[in-house]
């Protein structure tokens, strides 16, 4: 009896590599993996934020910073300190020159999933250390960096295929995301509508699946959310829709302002030269300024959420609460403090959502506008303006209120919103930081295939070349009728001039040279020309432009050597294969 030699660990990594790639279940079982992975990592994020929140401003352990209603008074310089140290840390990145790390968005669009783990692993700790010193930032954007840089580590260490990368990614962000709010359905719709840019049967079990797996892990360990308590909101009826639609469009206004208020805060900070190492510390001490007003400029709000939705502020007071909170979330992220916006957006909601019921029942006391039904509406029409997705907001807004009237509202508010920032706007704040860094993505749609399938890649070489000065009767003679249907034409220093239809020269010939003397007679196209840097999408509006089937791909327009050339049919073939092979999930496996 023979006996076989035992496998090695390689070899079993190979085998379970390729049971996963073929195994829709054991993907799953992969997904509730990360999705338990990633509620640890929330959790323990949220302590140390916690932690620091306790350490620095004296806050309970379970209140929340925003919601304090009083604060030594050296607290009011943490926010600064804590700048100093952040801004210490983006000067050694600079001088280390690293690169921006990816975020879950731009990897599935442009990258096939793939996130750096040690550059998310900074973003996280930056994220915990700017929420921790009070910046105006939220956690979600630290919870949802590593939750897709662990899914992708994952990805990338059983080889999976792009699709399936993309996949992973999509429940690691909606594991941190139903983590940080107890809301797994909310966290798979953030998946399906902002990272992996569809709903399917094939994506809807793994995301599923890690989102409440997350939300079980994570109650296991005590929870992270301070649990929203208000009073019981009333029925809904039909004379609500219109008043809650015009609050969604207010909110996409709204949000248009504070996303582009963001940017201008960063453009100034640039305008002013204050050094990088400084401009932490700059944004810190304004907050520390505004908190003497109201600490609820602090933190993300998870805190002054509830305090808001259990009191009857008066107008004014909640008006002067929205343009501090604004504003310190634009200075916040303006000056350097690592976070985001999407907790911040719906504390900004909320409150939006009480001015317009309170503006409501002093103008129209007839329509008995309930403030807290308002303030949930609100809170997900601005979060869809800055943060996108309106299934993800409505649904958040069914988990926490347990009320499907009022998340009809929410949704009906919510589409509005969203047509509103795509009609005057066309980003999320995710994508737009993205438009301001050189990118044009504006959904995570997978589009990095179509710039890899560059004109570079698709060129051919071309020994069909003729000199501008050559006779017209020798051009025949090199090139007769049915030898080729066009030549590249070169001046004396092999640079390109342009491209000579072999029929049109025989056709010029056959007049007795009547209409041309010389190839340069004949030569087209001079300035339509193809760069090997251009993707396919690009090099078929060039062949629509000019109007042939094929054009010359030269090294610059400087220089004007001649590369090679491309036909429109060719391009055409390859952007289908691509496209097909995207569609299936097979565009290419990811190396480990």
């Amino acid at each position: 009896m023979t006996l076989s030699p035992p496998r090695v660990p390689g070899e079993w990594r190979q085998r379970i590599r390729s049971l996963v790639r073929r195994s829709e279940f054991l993907l799953v079982v992969v997904a509730a993996g990360i999705g338990c992975a990633v509620a640890m990592a929330v959790v323990a994020m949220t302590r140390v934020a916690h932690l620091a929140h306790y350490i620095l401003f004296g806050v309970a352990l379970d209140e929340g910073l925003s919601a304090a209603t009083h604060l030594p008074p050296f607290s009011f310089f943490v926010p600064a300190a804590g700048g100093l140290l952040l801004g210490a840390i983006a000067y050694w990145m600079r001088l280390r020159k690293m690169r921006v790390a990816v975020d879950p968005i731009e990897a599935n669009a442009l990258h096939g999933g793939v996130m750096s783990t040690r550059d998310s692993l900074l973003v996280a700790g930056q994220t915990v250390l700017s929420n921790g010193v009070g910046a105006s930032v939220g956690l979600e954007a630290g919870y949802t960096q590593i939750g897709g840089a662990l899914a992708s580590r994952a990805g990338r260490a059983l080889r999976l295929r792009r699709q399936d990368m993309r996949v992973l990614v999509g429940c690691g962000t909606a594991a941190a995301i139903a983590a940080a709010f107890n809301a797994p359905i909310a966290g798979g719709f953030y998946a399906f509508e902002l990272i992996i840019g569809a709903y399917s049967i094939a994506t809807a079990a793994p995301v599923m699946v890690a989102a409440f797996s997350a939300m079980l892990v994570t109650n296991a360990l005590g929870g992270v959310t301070l649990p929203l308590q208000f009073d019981p909101l009333p029925a809904v009826t039909t004379a609500d829709f219109p008043l809650y639609i015009l609050l969604g469009a207010i909110a996409g206004f709204v949000g248009i302002v504070i996303m582009r208020g963001v940017s201008l805060v960063e453009r100034w900070v640039g305008y002013t030269r204050i050094p990088m190492l400084l401009r932490p510390v700059f944004g810190g001490g304004v907050l520390g300024l505004m908190a003497l007003l109201t600490p609820q400029v602090l933190s993300a709000g998870h805190g002054a959420l509830l305090v808001e939705l259990n009191s009857h502020t008066p107008l004014a007071i909640l008006a002067g609460v929205f343009l501090l909170k604004s504003l310190a979330a634009a200075i916040c992220l303006g000056c350097g403090f690592r976070g985001g916006l999407f907790f911040a957006s719906l504390f900004l909601g909320a409150l939006l959502g009480k001015l317009f019921g309170g503006l409501i029942l002093l103008a129209w006391p007839v329509f008995g506008i309930h403030v807290n039904t308002s303030a949930f509406v609100g809170m997900s029409a601005l979060a869809v303006a800055v943060v996108g997705g309106p299934m993800t907001m409505t649904f958040l807004t069914l988990e926490t209120t347990s009320s499907i009237g009022v998340s009809s509202l929410a949704l009906c508010a919510a589409i509005a919103s969203s047509m509103i920032v795509r009609e005057f706007f066309g980003y999320s704040f995710s994508t737009w930081r993205l438009h301001l860094r050189g990118e044009t993505i504006r959904s995570p749609y997978d589009v990095g295939w179509i710039r890899n399938l560059t004109v570079g890649r698709m060129m051919r070489p071309t020994s069909r070349t003729a000199r501008v000065d050559m006779p017209m009767e020798a051009f025949c003679k090199a090139f007769p009728l049915g030898s080729a249907t066009r030549a590249i034409v070169l001046d004396a220093k092999d640079r390109y001039v342009g491209i000579a239809s072999v029929a049109q020269a025989h056709a010029a010939g056959s007049n007795g040279g009547a209409d041309a003397h010389t190839v340069a007679d004949i030569v087209g196209f001079r300035d339509q020309v193809l760069l090997p840097s251009m993707n396919v999408k690009e090099a078929m509006a060039a062949f629509d432009a000019a109007e042939t089937d094929a054009l010359a791909v030269i090294d610059n327009l400087a220089d004007r050597k001649v590369l090679g050339e491309l036909t429109e049919a060719y391009a055409l073939r390859r952007y289908s294969e691509e496209l097909d092979q995207a569609r299936q999930g097979i565009a290419g496996d990811v190396g480990s």
